[in-house]
């Protein structure tokens, strides 16, 4: 059930049933020379939208922009600051917990994501009780992200050893090359590829990482390996996610 497809009178029967909701979040950012720029925010909302059906559970619109600042030197990444995402992460709470929701499942496929994600939770449930949203003190949210499922791990270590790297991998690339079959890019890739540098500012990190991959060998992956990755991370995370909606 995609919350955007819905109307309200079927959001609040739904509502009478389940307080849940599952949040796409990806980012719209570089991944190499034949990553999709749009892979984190793809890769996110088809399992959100997996783990959906599965689950019974209502999907919210995919947040497609996250935290990326360290690649805006690369044509075509799009960045919130991270003080403005944990804005939005507020605001959409906020709104949703007026509603009746109190149980917010993040699908997250950025890693940039994280730290801002965890810093919005903590200053939403601050907020909600500021302001004495009602059923404020029962909101609960977690992030989980697809990448990091042990499945997913294990499959992209058997499959890529140290070539899956942690940016534009392999694993990724396979997973929107399965959904996106006719989007599939080819380019030459150098066997060279820098790996292990810390992140600092975008011109550093462009110099460091000069055409974006983090230690990855992105030509690797094929749509095949994409459905499995799909249908592990769906598998996994309808589990974790039933546990948390059952969890107190």
């Amino acid at each position: 059930m995609l919350l955007h497809l819905s109307t309200w009178p079927e959001v609040e029967a739904y509502l009478k049933q389940s307080t849940g909701i599952i949040f796409p979040i990806g980012s719209t950012e570089q991944h190499g020379p034949i990553g999709a720029i749009g892979t984190d925010a793809i890769c996110a909302e088809a399992i959100a939208r997996g783990v959906g059906e599965a689950t019974q559970a209502i999907v919210a619109p995919t947040i497609n922009v996250g935290m990326a600042l360290h690649h805006t030197a690369f044509p075509g990444t799009i960045s919130l600051r991270p003080s403005t995402l944990i804005q939005v992460i507020r605001d959409y709470v906020t709104s949703l917990t007026r509603a009746g929701f109190t149980k917010f499942f993040f699908i997250n496929g950025h890693g940039g994501n994280i730290a801002t994600l965890k810093a919005a939770f903590s200053e939403t449930y601050a907020v909600l009780n500021d302001l004495q949203v009602p059923n404020g003190d029962r909101v609960q949210c977690r992030v989980a992200n697809w990448f990091t499922c042990s499945s997913v791990y294990k499959l992209a270590k058997e499959l890529y050893g140290n070539e899956e790297g942690s940016h534009a991998t392999p694993s990724e690339v396979a997973v929107t090359q399965y959904l996106y079959p006719e989007a599939i890019k080819q380019a030459p890739l150098s066997k060279e590829v820098a790996s292990g540098h810390p992140i600092y500012g975008a011109a550093d990190f462009r110099r460091r990482y000069p055409d974006g991959r983090m230690g990855s060998n992105s030509a690797l992956a094929t749509p095949e390996h994409g459905k499995q990755f799909y249908d592990l991370a769906v598998k996994e995370l309808s589990n974790a996610y039933l546990e948390f909606l059952s969890g107190e």
